[in-house]
This record gives structure tokens, sequence and C-alpha cells, in this order.
């Protein structure tokens, strides 16, 4: 299911942005730690007890001032709101109850959604209680007192925001279903492109409501093979102004990346790759999904015999760490090479879910170390004993050396592209960890 949304929203200064990132902070620092990939903060990922969620940190809501800068300010926060499944509304409790809280209430109250009211900056204990009774007025039943910078009292107000996520969605599908979902920014035709690939040839189509408002899943069947589209742009309300917005483009390609084996990376060919393209698909990777790249509107392009290439080119230099995501050129509108889609979808599909016996593995292991040796550090050598594959979607494989901390990453990408010479692993990423060998193992020897 799609992870349920949270919205932290309040007036300015209030704390949000510390909020926020006390509840990311975990999470971002692992994200962060992969190269070539760059992220905007103002979303993220968070954990607590079984439940895992989105967070939105929103900027302060001023009502009533016409200033073009705090405008869009307070636009973004109410489309957060408009998203969001749960929303923490957060006042400061220091100053009690403030004019622009309650300008902020009355905004909550049209939303109709879950409010949980949290009471920040309580940063003693004793504040707990006394600083919190005046907020009763705001008409959100009982506030929170939270500290966000020491992290205090944050366990009982996360465990009234579960209380509002959605129940699980329960639509399942059979083991061969490939559920795909169609990525990238606005208006890079990816509406035309799921037309096309439903209306090219006789399919048998369903819709199952999903679990976002205003989504459904695409059900179809193609040569015997069933497939699923998956939240995919143009399956939910038209006309807001704001569908255009970056930061809830990404949002909604989070919760569909989330429930999907194959994801298509739409490129708009006249206008290239921007920053987004490489967010959005850094979610994809973060995932474990498989990725194909779909350059469209390939017709209204004027070509030469390089012109493929060229954009081939710019797609490898701009994503360095994706060499074995296929290209397909294509265009919804004229239908050129639309028919390939899907034919890639399930080779790429294969490979994401290809288990190699563990014999078969460590030939290819034994023979990529005899080519090169491991490398060493201050004279003690990476031994290398055995591997496996641990998981698929994505292929996961187990390296069981003498001393972890003496892989190298060059080596350990270097093993990786041996398992990718063998077995080729189109479209998929791959995930290769090393293992200290157990010491019962260690006593066979």
């Amino acid at each position: 299911m799609p992870a349920p949304i949270v919205a932290i929203v309040g007036r300015p200064n209030v704390g949000k942005s510390t909020l926020f990132n006390r509840l990311a902070g975990e999470r971002i620092s692992i994200v962060e730690d992969k190269p070539g990939i760059t992220r905007d903060r103002i979303y993220s990922s968070a954990e607590w007890l079984d439940h895992k969620f989105r967070i939105i940190d929103t900027g302060g809501i001023e009502v009533g001032d016409e200033d073009e800068i705090l405008f869009r300010i307070r636009e973004q926060a109410e489309l957060a709101m408009d998203e969001a499944n749960v929303i923490i509304f957060l006042v400061d409790g220091q100053d009690g109850v403030t004019p622009a809280d309650q300008e902020v209430a009355q905004i909550l109250y049209r939303t109709r959604k879950p409010v949980v009211l949290a009471v920040n900056k309580l940063d003693n204990p004793k504040m707990m209680l006394q600083n919190t009774y005046d907020f009763y007025e705001l008409g959100f039943g009982e506030p929170f007192g939270i500290s966000s910078s020491h992290g205090t009292g944050l366990g009982d107000m996360l465990d009234e925001v579960a209380k509002h996520f959605p129940d699980e969605y329960d639509a399942t599908y059979s083991e061969d279903t490939i559920k795909v979902s169609l990525i990238g920014r606005p208006n890079v035709g990816k509406s035309s492109l799921v037309n096309a690939l439903l209306g090219e040839e006789r399919v048998m189509v369903s819709d199952i409501a999903g679990t976002t408002r205003d989504a459904v899943d695409t059900v179809f069947t193609r040569e015997g093979q069933d497939f699923v589209l998956i939240d995919t742009a143009g399956m939910r309300k038209r006309g807001k102004v704001y569908e255009s917005t970056e930061r809830y483009s990404v949002m909604r390609a989070m919760s569909a990346i989330e429930r999907s084996d194959v994801c298509l990376l739409v490129i708009n060919a006249e206008e290239g790759i921007i920053e987004q393209d490489k967010r959005i698909v850094g979610y994809a990777l973060e995932a474990g999904r498989a990725v194909i790249f779909l350059v469209n509107k390939w017709d209204l392009l004027e070509k030469d015999d390089k012109t493929s290439i060229n954009f081939e080119k710019a797609i490898r230099k701009e994503f360095p760490f994706m060499p074995w995501a296929p290209i397909l050129f294509v265009s919804a509108e004229t239908k050129q090479r639309v028919h390939k889609i899907l034919e890639l979808v399930q080779t790429v599909a294969e490979s994401h879910s290809m288990r190699i016996p563990t014999s078969t593995v460590n030939t290819i292991i034994e023979d990529a170390v005899t080519m090169v040796a491991p490398p060493t550090d201050k004279g003690r050598r990476l031994r290398v004993y055995y591997a496996t594959q641990v998981a698929v979607r994505p292929p996961s494989f187990a390296v069981f050396v003498n001393d972890p901390e003496l892989m190298h990453f060059s080596y350990e990408r270097y093993l990786e592209n041996k398992l990718r010479d063998a077995f080729g692993f189109e479209g998929t990423p791959l995930r290769v960890f090393t293992r200290k060998r157990a010491q019962k193992d260690e006593d066979r020897r």
C-alpha cells in the first residue's frame, strides 16, 4: 500500500522544520549516502513502531497577507493538507494561543482531515501540562506537549497520528502480474502514454480502486501476460492549478513507486533532462525497483543520424549510476515504438525477479577473484570465501569474506559488474552485501 502522508503545518517560527528533521533524521541520513542522487528535504520518509509514512514540511501560514511569496507558501501548505491523510498542527507553547494560530485553525476546519494538535517548545517537563491547557480552545481535542529540539513527548503524539492512518490496501494480484508505474515530472506525456498503451490493441481492462484518493489501478492483459498500471498520470482529479507543483509530483511518484515492480521514467524529448528527473528516479533506486527510460515526444524533434546517439549519451552522463537501465525513444502521439514498451517491461521484470543457483554464483565470483585479486589494506588482504543470492526484486547477493572492512567499494562494484556480465540483469539494480563469514565456517577450515 502507499505509505500514509502526514503534513506538518502551522504559523511561522513554531518549529515545523525542527520537528520534520527530528522525525525524518535517521531516514535522511540513510538515503543521502547514495552517490549521484540529490534530494529535496521538503518531504521525506519516517517510521514509528510498525508504521512507515511520508512527511511534508510546509512554510509558515500567514493569513491575509497579499505578499506574493507568502501567498505561494500558503498555497503550498494548503496543497500539503489536501494531499495528507493526517495533519500535525504545530503551535508554540511558550507564546500561548495567538490570533495567527486561530486563523490557521480555521483553515484546518475546512479540510475535514484528522488533525493532531502538538504544542512545541516545551523543553521543561513541568511545562508539558501547564502550557497546554489554553490550546483546547482551538477545538482539536487533547493538545500533545512536545519538544522537537529534545525529542520529548513525540511518542504520544505519533501514537495519535498513527490512529488515523488508513487501513491496508486490500487489492491482491497474482505473483505473475507485473506492476508498472509511469513516473516523471508533469507534462511529459504520462497520460498520453497510458492511453496509448491501453488503446493500442484490444485488451482486457478493469479498474480497481486504490488507497489514495481519485487513484485507480488499471489491470489489463496483453498476449497472456497480466499487467497493472499503478497510480499513473491522468488517474487523479484534473484542473487544479497546483498539479504542476514539483514537490507533489514527486510525492505522488513515491507512492506509485512503492507498489511497482517496474518504473517507467518518462522524459520530455523537447525539454531534455532536468534535476527533478534525477530526484524522482532516485526514489525508484532507493526502493530497489527496475527502471526503463522512456523519451517521449520523439516525433517533435528535428533529427539526423546522430540525434538518438547524442540523446542517449546525455542520459548516460546525467545518470552515470544507471548504465544498466534501457532507453526507448517513443511517441505517444504517433504510437512510435509504443508497442515495444510492454515487451521491454517483461524483459526487465524477468531480470528483476531472476534467481541464480548458489553454485553458479560462486563460479562467477571465483572466476572474478582469480582474474583480479582482492584489495589489501595495511598488509591485510581481503579473502572472498563464497557468495549466494539472498533476495529478488531486486536481485541481492551476500558475499562472505574474512573482514568486511577490507572490501573497497570499487571491488564490490567490480563483482557486481561480473554478475551483470554473466546474467544480464537488464533494467534492474543489483545489491551486493559484504558479510563476515560465520565463526563456525572458520572452525571447519
